[in-house]
C-alpha cells in the first residue's frame, strides 16, 4: 500500500514538474511578468529537482525505448533507472538544480520588490486557494487508492448513465429502486471499509459517529407531564361536548 502511494505521489510529481518547466519557456523572465497582471502563474517558478529534472529530459528515450508500457510503468522503470545512478551523473542534474534554484531566488526577490501591498494580499490569497486545492487532490487520490466506495448515486444519475432517451410512459419506480439499492450497497461497504481503515490505523478517514439523543432527565420528564395531562383533558372535554349535542 505505501508503495502505491510513493507511486502516485512521484507521478503527480512529474506531472505539476513538467507543467512548471512548460509554463517557465512560455512565460520568459521575470520582468516579462511584470507587464502584465499579478498572478501565481506568472511569479517565478520552482525549479525543478534534480529527479524531475531527470525524469523530464530522459523520458523520450525510455518512451522509445519501451512503446508498449503505459506511464506508470515506463515511471517505474525511470524511478530505478534514477536509483541506479552513479553519484557522478546525479551530481549533473544537481548542480544544475542548484543553479536555477540560486537563479529563482533572484528573481522572487525581483518580482515581490514590484507588487503592491494590494498584490501581495491578493496573489497569498490565490496561492492559498491553489494550497487548499492541491490537497483536496492528494486526499481524493489517497482515498482511491485507499479504496474508499463510491458515493451512491441518486435515480436520476443512474437513469443519465444508463443512456435511456426520454420518452412519455417510462416509470421512474425502477431507477427508485435501482438508487435505494445502491444506497445500500454504500452503506455496507462504508463499513467494511471504516473497519479496514481503523485496523490500518486511519481513524481520520473514518466517519464520526452520530452521537445518541440524550436521555430526558427526572426534571425534564416532570416539565413534560403536566402538558400531556392537560392535552389528555381537552380531549376528554372535547369527547363529552360532542356527546352531549
Amino acid at each position: 500500500m505505501a508503495g502505491v502511494l510513493s507511486l502516485l505521489g512521484r507521478a503527480a510529481t512529474v506531472v505539476t514538474g513538467t507543467q512548471r518547466l512548460l509554463r517557465a519557456c512560455g512565460v520568459g523572465s521575470a520582468e516579462k511578468c511584470f507587464s502584465r497582471g499579478i498572478s501565481t502563474y506568472e511569479a517565478p517558478k520552482r525549479p525543478l529537482t534534480a529527479y524531475l529534472r531527470f525524469l523530464v529530459e530522459n523520458r523520450p528515450v525510455f518512451k522509445q525505448k519501451n512503446p508498449e508500457i503505459n506511464s506508470k510503468e515506463l515511471l517505474k522503470k525511470m524511478a530505478g533507472a534514477w536509483r541506479e545512478l552513479p553519484a557522478s551523473q546525479k551530481q549533473v542534474y544537481e548542480e544544475a538544480s542548484k543553479t536555477e534554484w540560486q537563479r529563482y531566488e533572484k528573481e522572487v526577490a525581483a518580482f515581490k520588490a514590484q507588487l503592491t501591498p494590494a498584490q501581495a494580499a491578493a496573489l497569498k490569497e490565490e496561492r492559498s486557494r491553489q494550497q487548499a486545492k492541491r490537497r483536496s487532490l492528494r486526499i481524493k487520490r489517497e482515498l482511491t487508492v485507499l479504496g474508499k466506495p463510491k458515493n451512491p448515486r441518486n435515480a436520476f444519475n443512474i437513469f443519465v448513465s444508463e443512456k435511456f432517451k426520454v420518452s412519455e410512459g417510462i416509470s421512474s419506480t425502477p431507477y427508485m429502486q435501482l438508487a435505494e439499492d445502491d444506497k445500500i450497497r454504500y452503506q455496507n461497504e462504508m463499513k467494511l471499509w471504516e473497519a479496514k481503515m481503523i485496523q490500518l490505523g486511519r481513524e481520520d478517514l473514518v466517519r464520526s459517529r452520530k452521537k445518541k439523543p440524550k436521555k430526558k432527565t427526572a426534571e425534564t420528564a416532570k416539565k413534560t407531564e403536566p402538558v400531556k395531562a392537560s392535552s389528555r383533558e381537552q380531549k376528554v372535554k372535547l369527547k363529552l361536548k360532542k356527546s352531549e349535542e
